[in-house]
C-alpha cells in the first residue's frame, strides 16, 4: 500500500471513531424474548468501534466461566471459521475468508474493506477444510491433514451417509466420504448454484441436513445492510434455502433474515433454529442479532423492519403486507454481537445446567461503542425454548488496550462432549470442559 493510502486509511477510521455516537443501554437490555428498541440514531457517518485484530500472546488463552476450563485444540491454523465432527471424533475445520470483489464498491466499499481488515478479516482466503485427530485422546489434535483443498471460501459442512457436502460461497458441492478417511481426493460435484455474484456481501454459507438426510439448509445473506444496493441483488438472499440433493432443487424455505449463519435442530422441539446478524447503522442500541426458531415459509422483517412491526424508514418504498405478517424472533443476543456459531448441547460431559441449551459464538461489533460480544454465550432452554438470561461462557477476547486478541465464530461439540470454539482472529481451536477434566 502507498504511504498516501496509508494515510488515508487512518485519516478516514480516525474521522468516522470521531463521529461515532455512543450506547445509550447496556447491551444486556438487547437480550431476551423482549430486548429494549429504543428510537433509531441517525448519523453522518457510521460508529466505527473496531476491536483491532493482535492475537494472543504465547500461553495467552480466553477465560472460562466458573466450573469450566479452556485449553487449545489446535494452533496455527489459517483462519478457522466453521466446525464439523464426524461420526469417528476427527473434527473438520473450515479455514476460509472472503472471496476476493468481482467489482469496484466505490468509496462505502473501499471503507468497509479497511474495517475488515483492521478486525482481521479480509486477507486471501485459505480455501481449505483441514482434519484434526486427537489419536491419545489427551484433549490436544497431534494429527493434522488438509482434508479438502481448493475451495472457494468454504465455510458449512454435512455429512450424509457416504456424501460429505460442503457449502462454498457460490456453490453446494457433494464429494465421496469413506470413513475414517483423512483426505478427500475426488473431484466434488455440484449439487446447486448459491448466491453469489460480483457483489457478494454476506459470503458465508452454512448448511445443516434434515433429520432424515432427503434436505439441506443452506443460509444465504443479504447482499447490502438495508437493501441500498436494491431489492433486484438479493434474489434468494437474506434467506435460508431448502435444497433437494437427489433431485439438484432449491427453494426458498424462510426469508426476511437479514444475515443467518448458526444453524441447529433444538432436541427437545425438533424445530430448525437459526442465529442472525441484524442490520446496522441507526445507532449503538439497535438492532438487536438473535436466534430463533425457523418457519417454513416465514418472514422475519428484513429489509422493511425489524423484531417484528419495527419499520426501517431507510428502505424505499416499503411493503406494509410483509412488515404486517413479519415474525417476531424467539430471543435476542444484543446489539452488533455478530452472533454466529450455534449448537444444542445433548451431551453428559458437562454439567446438567447446560443440557438441552444453546451456545452461540458472538465473533464481536465494529458499529457499537462500547464494543459488544467478543465472547461465547450460553442459553438455558426449557420445553424447546429459551428459559433464562444468557451467560457468558468464554469472554476475554479483547485486551486492556482494546485489541481483539481473539474473535469466537464456529461451535460445535467433540465425541468426549467437549464444546469447540473456531477462533479466526486467533488462529485457534479452543476446547471447554468441565474444570476437574
Amino acid at each position: 500500500m502507498s504511504n498516501f493510502r496509508i494515510l488515508l486509511t487512518g485519516a478516514v477510521l480516525a474521522a468516522l471513531a470521531g463521529c461515532s455516537e455512543t450506547a445509550k443501554l447496556p447491551v444486556e437490555f438487547g437480550y431476551g424474548p423482549t430486548p429494549a428498541l429504543p428510537e433509531p440514531k441517525k448519523t453522518v457517518l457510521p460508529t466505527v468501534h473496531i476491536a483491532p485484530a493482535k492475537g494472543w500472546p504465547q500461553d495467552g488463552k480466553p477465560q472460562a466461566a466458573a466450573g469450566l476450563r479452556v485449553a487449545a485444540f489446535a494452533r496455527d491454523l489459517d483462519h478457522p471459521r466453521w466446525l464439523h465432527v464426524l461420526p469417528n471424533g476427527d473434527v473438520l475445520v473450515a479455514e476460509s475468508d472472503a472471496p476476493p470483489k468481482q467489482q469496484s464498491q466505490g468509496l462505502r466499499g473501499w471503507i468497509a474493506s479497511k474495517i475488515m481488515a483492521r478486525a482481521g478479516s479480509g486477507g486471501p482466503s485459505a480455501n481449505r477444510i483441514t482434519l484434526l485427530r486427537d489419536r491419545d485422546g489427551d484433549g490436544v489434535a497431534e494429527q493434522r491433514t488438509v482434508f479438502l483443498e481448493n475451495l472457494n471460501s468454504p465455510f458449512g459442512m454435512a455429512l450424509v451417509g457416504n456424501h460429505f457436502y460442503v457449502a462454498n460461497t457460490d456453490a453446494l458441492l457433494r464429494f465421496p466420504y469413506t470413513p475414517g478417511t483423512t483426505r478427500i481426493t475426488a473431484n466434488g460435484e455440484k449439487v446447486v448454484d448459491l448466491p453469489a455474484g460480483p457483489i457478494n456481501h454476506h459470503w458465508t454459507k452454512n448448511v445443516i441436513a434434515s433429520q432424515d438426510g432427503s434436505r439441506l439448509y443452506v443460509t444465504s445473506g443479504s447482499n447490502s445492510n438495508v437493501a441500498e444496493n436494491g431489492m433486484q441483488a438479493e434474489e434468494n438472499r437474506a434467506a435460508i434455502l431448502e435444497v433437494d440433493p437427489q433431485a439438484r432443487s432449491m427453494h426458498l424455505f424462510a426469508s426476511g433474515l437479514r444475515n443467518p449463519n448458526g444453524l441447529a435442530w433444538q432436541p427437545d422441539s425438533g424445530a430448525l433454529w437459526t442465529t442472525v446478524n441484524e442490520r446496522d447503522e441507526i445507532g449503538s442500541d439497535l438492532v438487536p442479532d438473535y436466534m430463533t426458531s425457523v418457519q417454513d415459509g416465514g418472514f422475519y422483517g428484513w429489509p422493511y423492519s425489524y423484531f417484528g412491526q419495527h419499520v426501517d424508514e431507510r428502505v424505499q418504498p416499503q411493503c406494509p403486507d410483509l412488515v404486517e405478517r413479519a415474525i417476531v424472533p424467539d430471543y435476542a443476543l444484543g446489539a452488533h454481537t455478530a452472533s454466529l456459531g450455534l449448537i444444542f448441547y445433548e451431551d453428559t460431559l458437562l454439567p446438567q445446567h447446560y443440557h438441552h441449551g444453546a451456545f452461540v459464538g458472538q465473533h464481536g461489533s465494529w458499529n457499537r461503542k462500547p464494543r459488544s460480544g467478543y465472547k461465547v454465550v450460553f442459553i438455558p432452554f426449557r420445553n424447546g425454548m429459551p428459559a433464562g438470561q444468557a451467560e457468558d461462557v468464554l469472554t476475554g477476547f479483547v485486551n486492556e488496550a482494546g485489541e481483539a486478541m481473539g474473535r469466537p465464530v464456529g461451535v460445535a461439540v467433540d465425541k468426549t462432549g467437549a464444546v469447540l470454539v473456531a477462533d479466526d482472529v486467533g488462529n485457534v481451536v479452543w476446547r471447554v470442559t468441565p474444570d476437574d477434566r
